[in-house]
C-alpha cells in the first residue's frame, strides 16, 4: 500500500501531520504516520464508510469566491441560458450517461498541440458537473509545464499538486472550494524542474486511485499531447480521456498522431472547439430569446 494511500486512510486523527519520510522512502515523496480508521460518513461515489481522515479533508478546505478572470470565458450558473452554458451542458450529460454505463470518474482533458482550448474545456465541464446538487467535482491542474487554472480563477498557484507530492502540504491545503458550489480546485503548485519524473511517483497514481473516493468527478487538466509525455502518462491513470481540437488550428495529421499515442479504449471523445458563434448558436439563440421575452414582444415577432 502506498504512502499516500496510507495518508488517505489513515493520517493522525488530530491535525493530520505529514512527518519526515522513512530512510528508504524516495527523495521528496509524501509519507505518513497512520492510525487505525474511524468509520462514520459514506463515500459519495463507493458508497463505502469513510474514515474520520477522509471526512476531515473537506471540511478544512478553504472557501474561496467565484471570481474568474474576464479572459476566461467561465460559465456562470447565474447565467444558465447563454448559448456556451447549454454546450456543457450537453456534454455534461453524456459523460453523465457513460457513468452509468461503467465507473468512470477520473478524466484527462488534453488536447494534440498548444492553444486549442483544453483548459477552457477542462474548466466549463468541471463547472457544468458542480451545478448539479451534490455532484462533488474536483478540477485538478496536473499541467507543471504551463499550469493556467489558478489564473482562470484569479487563486494562489501554490500550495498546490506539487506541493503535497513533495511533502511540502497537506491533501487538504492543496484544495480550494468555490463557496456555495460543488466546486473543488487543486492547483498546479510551485514550479519543478522535470514535472514527468514528479508525475511518475507511485504517489500520483494513488492520488488519482483515492480522489474518487471524495469526488464524483475529477477532470484533470493536462499538458498537450505532441509536446510532452505527462498526458499519455496522465491517461493511464484515469478512466478515461478527452481530446480538444481547435476549429482552423488542429490538423488532421496532429489528431491522428495524438489519438494513436493514446490507449484506443480510453478515449471517451472529442471536444470541437473554436466553432464560429453564428453557425453554432443562431438558432438556440434565437429560440431562448423568443421563449424568454415579454407576451407583448412575442406578438410583434409574431
Amino acid at each position: 500500500m502506498s504512502r499516500v494511500h496510507d495518508a488517505l486512510r489513515r493520517a493522525e486523527q488530530a491535525g493530520y501531520l505529514t512527518p519526515p519520510p522513512p530512510p528508504n522512502s524516495k527523495p521528496g515523496a509524501a509519507s505518513v504516520i497512520s492510525p487505525p480508521p474511524v468509520t462514520g460518513a459514506r463515500s459519495p461515489v463507493t458508497g463505502r464508510t469513510l474514515d474520520q481522515n477522509l471526512r476531515g479533508i473537506l471540511e478544512q478546505v478553504q472557501e474561496i469566491p467565484f471570481q474568474p478572470s474576464p479572459d476566461a470565458h467561465l460559465i456562470d450558473a447565474n447565467r444558465p441560458h447563454e448559448a456556451p452554458m447549454e454546450e456543457f451542458r450537453s456534454l455534461r450529460t453524456r459523460l453523465n450517461h457513460l457513468q452509468g454505463l461503467q465507473p468512470i470518474h477520473t478524466v484527462v482533458v488534453t488536447s494534440p498541440s498548444p492553444a486549442e482550448g483544453k483548459s477552457f474545456a477542462a474548466a466549463n465541464l468541471a463547472l457544468a458537473e458542480s451545478h448539479l446538487a451534490g455532484n462533488l467535482t474536483l478540477l485538478a491542474d496536473f499541467d507543471f509545464r504551463r499550469p493556467i487554472v489558478h489564473n482562470m480563477f484569479q487563486i494562489e498557484r501554490s500550495p498546490g499538486i506539487t506541493d503535497y507530492l513533495l511533502g511540502k502540504a497537506k491533501l487538504h491545503e492543496v484544495l480550494r472550494r468555490v463557496a456555495g458550489t460543488n466546486l473543488y480546485l487543486m492547483p498546479a503548485g510551485e514550479a519543478v524542474i522535470n514535472p514527468l519524473e514528479l508525475l511518475n511517483l507511485q504517489e500520483v497514481r494513488s492520488l488519482l486511485e483515492n480522489l474518487p473516493q471524495l469526488f464524483n468527478w475529477v477532470i484533470i487538466d493536462s499538458p498537450p499531447l505532441l509536446f510532452a509525455a505527462d498526458a499519455n502518462l496522465l491517461s493511464t491513470f484515469a478512466h478515461g480521456t478527452i481530446l480538444v481540437v481547435r476549429i482552423g488550428a488542429t490538423t488532421i495529421d496532429s489528431v491522428t498522431r495524438a489519438m494513436s499515442s493514446l490507449c484506443e479504449n480510453n478515449v471517451l471523445g472529442i471536444i470541437v472547439n473554436g466553432a464560429r458563434r453564428g453557425e453554432l448558436y443562431s438558432k438556440y439563440t434565437y429560440y431562448h430569446s423568443y421563449y424568454y421575452s415579454k407576451p407583448d414582444e412575442r406578438e410583434q415577432e409574431e
